[in-house]
């Protein structure tokens, strides 16, 4: 069994970047800037987004924060998002969700300039994936191809089980293991709460991407010897034992699944570390207007 190490995975990117960053600059070019919207105070948010700060700074980028309290209005919010998105100075952007009840989603998210929509959550860009087309791909599944690309794993012709069909993970998830690519080639099976025979379609699986979201619901009964397990599930639990009061459990049962795999993801360490360096990986394309001129 070897362990999937996304954290060693994601700092050695981040020198990547680094390094192209300051190539970049020496010729000189202008530094990547992606500017953050963070509204209320929402536990995870914020971490989340200190967490981006912090890889703009390894990667060399340029960071803008720009915080909100939660009763900001959806027209307030909006003023902004087509603010920046005719900042020139602005490579890319992100608004961290969840946003409060009373602001649609949707609606900010198809207000970005799907060009800078470096989260690639615009419609544009889903459409523009789901046909193979290049675009900014959201950044956990982009984050799991990676880990699959640079830890060798066959995926061609695979079985590949996806368990979720969220629009952020699930659905895109999906679409890239189905591309003629590397990775990618896989022969996909979606499957969801209200799937039938949900345990024969794991065992029959060669790799499984667990992001429902579950805490330990893959159990060892569901897995065949030799799978490969990438667990996306990041739940808080309550910890006694740990200085926050939680930590975080995965979709699967560790413990027991590992033993049967010849790949898994740990939580935390696995996907997670991935999620933000595929992020930063989708600035630098912006700011290079590799993608979208």
């Amino acid at each position: 069994m070897t362990l999937i190490d996304g954290k060693a995975v994601s700092a050695q990117i981040k020198q990547e970047i680094a390094a192209e960053v300051e190539q970049i600059v020496a010729a000189g070019g202008k530094r990547p800037h992606l500017a953050a919207i963070l509204v209320g105070h929402d536990g995870g948010s914020e971490t989340y987004v200190a967490n981006k700060v912090k890889a703009c700074e390894a990667c060399g980028f340029k960071s803008t924060l720009i915080r909100y309290e939660a009763d900001i209005t959806e027209a307030e919010l909006i003023a902004k998002v087509e603010e920046l998105n005719q900042d020139v100075d602005v490579d890319g952007f992100i608004v961290q969700l969840p946003l409060p009840k009373h602001i649609s989603e949707q609606k900010v998210i198809e207000t970005i300039d799907y060009r800078k929509d470096v989260d690639g959550f615009h419609p544009i860009n889903v459409g523009r994936l789901a046909i193979g087309l290049p675009c900014y791909v959201s950044a956990t599944p982009n984050g799991i191809i990676e880990l699959l690309r640079r830890y060798n794993i066959e995926t061609s012709g695979k079985k590949c089980v996806v368990l979720g069909r969220s629009n952020i993970v699930g659905k895109p998830m999906a679409a890239l293991m189905m591309q003629k690519a590397t990775p990618g080639d896989a022969t996909v099976t979606v499957c969801h709460s209200h799937s039938h025979y949900l345990k024969k379609e794991c065992l029959e699986a060669d790799i499984i991407i667990a992001a429902i979201g579950k805490p330990n619901f893959v159990t060892a009964d569901m897995v065949k010897e030799g799978a490969v397990v990438i667990d996306v599930g990041t739940t808080r639990v309550p910890d006694a034992t740990k200085k926050n009061g939680f930590r975080l459990n995965g979709d699967v049962q560790f413990d027991e699944v590992a033993p049967k795999c010849s790949f898994i993801t740990p939580v935390p360490g696995g996907v997670g570390p991935m999620t933000i360096v595929s992020l930063m990986k989708n600035t630098l394309l912006a700011g290079k207007k590799a993608i979208y001129q």
